[in-house]
């Protein structure tokens, strides 16, 4: 007799909830970076060298504040909605939503980490450096978050356990699970 993975056992609404546990573990670790990053940012037009900024560091700043703003929004959001849809049945819909709020979480990330980096590294050195450092950050960052997991997920699904041959199966392999 064939042993069903403890996985496969899962109800819709045990499964729902497993997955949005993950989702906001994921969540509790970019959101301290965010928050940091944001916070500093948020400091920064008061100290003595802001005035020296050029436009084209300003815009840079500005890119840096706003983009971690929305990834501090995106990041904080599936708990809050939590809150609000509490007892509602709605947690397979919530799951979902906060995923790709992870997502679009991740994104405005990596546009403020890359644009912080290069208005430093300009008020450092020269514009040249800004762009190769700034790019490098974004590729970097958009490797490992991004094309990595994308390349993973389309090579041969489910191939590596049993929990994610069955996970895959019952999501339609496009689903909320993480």
């Amino acid at each position: 007799m064939e042993q069903v993975p403890e996985q496969e056992k899962e109800t819709r609404k045990e499964r729902a909830d497993r997955n949005f546990v993950e989702l906001l573990q994921g969540a509790r670790v970019a959101v301290t970076g965010v928050q940091v990053l944001f916070a500093f940012l948020l400091t920064v037009p008061f100290s003595e060298g802001f005035a020296r900024l050029g436009a084209f560091d300003r815009w840079l700043f500005y890119v840096a504040l706003v983009s971690a703003a929305v990834a501090s929004i995106c990041y904080i959001a599936p708990a809050n909605q939590h809150r609000v849809l509490f007892r509602q049945g709605l947690k397979e819909r919530l799951v979902h939503r906060s995923n790709l709020y992870g997502i679009a979480g991740a994104v405005a990330l990596v546009l403020s980490m890359s644009s912080a980096t290069m208005l430093v590294v300009d008020f450092l050195f020269d514009s040249t450096l800004a762009w190769i450092t700034g790019g490098v950050v974004a590729a970097l960052a958009a490797w490992s978050w991004f094309v990595q997991p994308a390349l993973d997920r389309a090579s041969d699904r489910g191939a590596d356990t049993p929990e994610e041959e069955s996970e895959g199966r019952r999501s339609g392999g496009a689903g909320t699970a993480v």
